[in-house]
């Protein structure tokens, strides 16, 4: 059986609580919301969190993949939680390099050959996170 868990910002519960002395609230729960219904975005967690929480990564940024002798090439879309999803495959990766290898089927460094549209690796924004430079 599936468990579901919801999670109230301190906001919505102080909302709750003041609702009304006959202690009844009202909630509407639904699969993909509405036009003005705000979603939650998860928080980037893993390998690229530092990249995205310093606005040099950003969920959407496409990357891409060329390996010119093997004849091998991918597209990979930055998820809003920091994993990847990877043109083709039906799971999420958790870090460039899992991602590169599931393009090869072999281990291999993915920080050194994911690239944003302008070139760089995302091994050079890393360095540019550690170096300071925007």
């Amino acid at each position: 059986m599936a468990t579901l868990t919801i999670h109230f910002d301190p906001e919505v519960l102080a909302h709750i609580v003041a609702a009304g002395a006959d202690g009844v609230v009202e909630m509407n729960v639904s699969l993909g919301g509405s036009a003005g219904a705000a979603k939650a975005t998860p928080a980037p967690t893993g390998p690229l969190a530092p990249l995205m929480v310093a606005g040099l990564l950003k969920a959407n940024d496409v990357l891409t993949f060329r390996q010119t002798r093997a004849k091998r090439s991918a597209t990979a879309i930055v998820q809003p939680d920091g994993q990847l999803i990877v043109e083709g495959k039906a799971t999420l990766f958790p870090s460039p390099s899992k991602a590169a290898s599931a393009v090869t089927g072999s281990a291999i460094n993915g920080w050194t050959l994911w690239r944003l549209p302008d070139g760089r690796t995302l091994d050079e924004l890393r360095d540019e996170l550690m170096s300071g430079d925007d």
